[in-house]
C-alpha cells in the first residue's frame, strides 16, 4: 500500500509536538522532525489534503502551511532497523530489537515495532515506564488501553502482574503486539483487537493508557468505572499545556493526582480514586 508524506512547515517545537499529538488520532503512523518542519506518514487512502486542512483549522493551526506527496515503496521495516538503537530507561528497563545483542538490566524487553507505537525512545513511553516502576504490579489485573507494540503490557507481566489485557483498535498494532508478546515468552497477556465500543467484563487494578490528549479526555470516565477501589490509572501522551485539562477531567471523575513526570515537553500522570490511599 502506498504511503503519503505530509510535511508541515513550522520551526516551533511546541507546534510540532501539538501536531504529533493531534495527527496521531487520524491514522498517522510515524513522524520525522527537522528544524524547519514536521513530516507525518500515513497510508494514502486514510486521509485527504482537505481533511488535513480541516484538522489544522479546527485546532487553530490554519497558519501552518503543508504539502503532501506519495512516497516510493520501500521496506520500511528495513529502513527502521538501520536507525533503531536500544534504549535503557531508569537504569532498569532495557528495550531492544531482536537483532540487537542482549542487554543486562532488571527487565529486558524485546520489541520489533514495525508500524506500531511504543519503543521507549519517546518521552511518553519512557515516562510511563518510569511510573510503572514506582507501582506494585504483583498479582494485579492490568488493562493496557492502546497497546501498540505491547511494550507496556510486556513490562506489566515482567513486573508480575497476574494477567494483562492489551487492546488496540489498529489491526497492524494488534498483530504486532501478539508477535512481541510471543518473542518475550509472555503467558499472561491477552491481546485483542477492539475500539471504544469494546465491552469490558471485569475491573482492573491498574489501567495503562499511553495514547494522546483527546483519547484520554474522552475515556477517563470509562476508565474510572473499570478501576477497582484501590486501582491506579497511568496515562501518558500528554503535552505540558494539557496538564490542567487532564487533571480537571480526572477530578471531575473522582480521580486524584498521585504522581506526575514531566519530560521533554510531555507528561505522564498517575491517578487514584478519591477514596483510595496513596502508598
Amino acid at each position: 500500500m502506498t504511503y503519503h508524506c505530509f510535511e508541515f512547515f513550522t520551526r516551533q517545537e511546541v507546534e510540532r509536538d501539538w501536531l504529533i499529538s493531534i495527527l496521531s488520532d487520524y491514522h498517522f503512523e510515524g513522524f520525522e522532525e527537522t528544524s524547519e518542519s514536521l513530516k507525518g506518514f500515513v497510508y494514502a487512502d486514510k486521509i485527504t489534503n482537505d481533511k488535513v486542512a480541516e484538522i489544522l483549522a479546527d485546532n487553530e493551526f490554519s497558519h501552518i502551511e503543508f504539502s503532501s506527496a506519495a512516497m516510493e515503496n520501500k521496506n520500511w521495516n528495513e529502513e527502521w532497523e538501520k536507525n533503531f538503537e536500544p534504549v535503557v530507561i531508569a537504569n532498569r528497563v532495557a528495550i531492544r530489537a531482536p537483532f540487537h545483542a542482549p542487554i543486562a538490566a532488571d527487565y529486558e524487553l524485546i520489541v520489533e515495532p514495525k508500524m506500531s507505537f511504543g519503543t521507549g525512545h519517546h518521552a511518553t513511553t519512557a515516562s510511563v515506564v518510569e511510573l510503572m516502576l514506582q507501582e506494585d504490579f504483583e498479582n494485579k489485573n492490568v488493562l493496557d488501553f492502546g497497546s501498540g507494540t505491547g511494550v507496556l503490557a510486556i513490562l506489566a507481566e515482567k513486573l508480575n502482574a497476574r494477567k494483562v489485557l492489551a487492546i488496540d483498535n489498529e489491526e497492524w498494532a494488534y498483530h504486532n503486539c501478539v508477535e512481541n508478546v510471543g518473542r518475550n515468552n509472555c503467558s499472561r497477556i491477552t491481546s485483542v483487537l477492539g475500539d471504544e465500543s469494546y465491552v469490558f467484563t471485569e475491573a482492573y487494578d491498574i489501567i495503562l493508557a499511553n495514547i494522546n490528549r483527546n483519547v484520554i479526555l474522552s475515556n477517563i470516565a470509562r476508565w474510572k468505572s473499570l478501576l477497582n477501589q484501590n486501582g491506579i490509572l497511568l496515562v501518558s501522551g500528554i503535552l505540558l499545556n494539557d496538564e490542567k485539562d487532564v487533571v480537571a477531567e480526572a477530578a471531575k471523575n473522582h480521580l486524584s493526582l498521585k504522581t506526575i513526570i514531566r519530560s521533554n515537553g510531555w507528561l505522564a500522570i498517575s491517578f487514584i480514586p478519591h477514596d483510595s490511599k496513596s502508598v
